[in-house]
């Protein structure tokens, strides 16, 4: 498996593990901590988490299975998110859906977090989304406080467009570490809009979620997707893949950002396909040629 380096002292696996959907695929304990067992023998040993995935349930999930082998914690980094505050019956005094990134809620946010993961540290704490009430001053003095106490090693965002990282990163004595972001050969939006710019300029790797955009590109029948999905069958047989996912990864994959995408199944043999992907090679004609289809037009 390829790594990517952070920093001096973090890699992340190339693949990314979401957990998104976890309280959707019934699973047992046992059968999540069979999977976690066999995505860490497959060298994927990043785990992407939010604290409302699931309605406030999947870090749960994902710490009760990891409590039944505990010593598996220090083989992996665990990514979560804070910030976006949902109505729900498992937060009765959220009044409204909102975000909230003040200090006091990131903190209880990362409190909550370890009590759930049954860890003393989180990996990566991410901004879930760009918060237009945000203190980025009070931001900046809870990410000091985690990181000083020990309880969070280091610190991203999460749908943050250039201006908006900008301004939170100009606050931080430490360099924010990611940005995860959607990316696809169907999402287009941060390839575009100078998003993708920012995470080469600032030398950091990105996450990209929805990188087979959300499955719509297998089932959507609009006459953009079934071009694009005609001309990955065409170069999925070009190249040797077993399929058009293994094509959108490697799409997303060959890009020099060193983007890191996320894989949210419960199926270790779609999570394979991510894998697969790491050996496909495209050609820069091949690239632009999904491109261009995505983009229905040539390039200038």
């Amino acid at each position: 498996m390829q790594r990517v380096e952070l920093t001096e002292d973090l890699s992340f696996s190339r693949i990314i593990h979401g957990l998104w959907r976890l309280s959707e695929w019934n699973m047992t304990n046992e059968e999540v901590l069979e999977l976690i067992e066999e995505c860490l023998k497959a060298g994927i040993t990043t785990f992407d988490h939010a604290d409302i995935y699931g309605n406030y349930t999947c870090e749960k999930m994902f710490g009760d299975a990891l409590a039944l082998k505990p010593e598996l914690r220090e083989q992996m980094e665990l990514v979560t998110k804070c910030g976006i505050k949902l109505v729900s019956d498992n937060r009765p005094d959220h009044r409204v859906k909102s975000y909230d990134t003040s200090k006091e809620h990131i903190l209880a946010s990362v409190n909550q977090s370890l009590t759930n993961f049954q860890t003393d540290y989180i990996d990566v704490l991410l901004i879930h989304r760009p918060d237009p009430y945000m203190n980025p001053a009070e931001v900046a003095e809870a990410f000091t406080q985690l990181k000083n106490e020990g309880k969070v090693r280091h610190f991203g965002v999460s749908n943050f467009k250039r201006s908006q990282y900008k301004m939170l990163q100009s606050y931080l004595d430490f360099p924010l570490v990611t940005n995860q972001i959607e990316l696809s050969a169907y999402q287009l939006e941060n390839f575009e809009d100078g998003t993708l710019d920012l995470c080469q300029e600032e030398r950091i790797a990105p996450m990209a979620w929805s990188p087979l955009a959300g499955g719509e590109i297998f089932k959507s029948e609009d006459e953009k997707t079934i071009k694009l999905r005609s001309k990955l069958e065409e170069i999925a047989i070009e190249v040797g893949a077993q399929g058009i996912d293994e094509v959108l990864y490697a799409w997303v994959l060959s890009h020099p950002a060193h983007i890191m995408p996320i894989v949210g199944s419960g199926k270790m043999s779609r999570i394979e396909s991510a894998i697969r992907a790491l050996n496909l090679t495209l050609s820069r004609d091949q690239w632009f040629d999904i491109l261009q289809v995505a983009m229905e037009r040539e390039i200038a």
